[in-house]
């Protein structure tokens, strides 16, 4: 069993962006030679997460929406007025909620996502951020 690991860097705008890593992924497994196993795909961020969906102009706006209807911006969360000068309270806690990572089984070098399952990162910050994410690879 081995375990090899590679970084994506992403220039993120915030506002419930959304930037499709599938690619960059199966790039990642690609060049660690590994055949069958699992990939991990973890974001470095509190304000931030990564999930699996249908990549698709609808589900995007969708996405945005309920994430706004959820958990709306409100600068009277405990973080922003505890904290001067911070507005996103509301970016940590979608972010708790959705999570840092998702993993992937792949099998002949392959991820194995369904026929519309794409990896995305969605940044819910308030501003412009670079986002680092670790791709773990185990398997053989």
């Amino acid at each position: 069993m081995s375990v090899k690991s590679s970084h994506i860097r992403l220039d993120m705008r915030g506002d419930t962006q959304i930037e499709n890593v599938t690619k960059r992924v199966q790039e990642a497994l690609e060049e660690a030679g590994l055949r069958a196993g699992i990939v991990t795909v973890f974001i470095r961020h509190t304000t931030a997460s990564v999930m699996i969906i249908e990549d698709e102009p609808g589900i995007r706006a969708d996405t945005k929406a309920i994430w706004d209807r959820l958990i709306p911006a409100d600068p009277r969360w405990q973080h922003n007025t505890r904290n001067p000068g911070e507005d996103n309270g509301h970016s940590h806690l979608r972010g708790h909620l959705q999570g840092p990572s998702v993993t992937i089984p792949f099998s002949e070098g392959t991820l194995l996502l369904g026929t519309w399952q794409q990896i995305v990162v969605v940044d819910f910050d308030t501003r412009a951020r670079t986002r680092d994410l670790v791709v773990q690879i185990i398997g053989e």
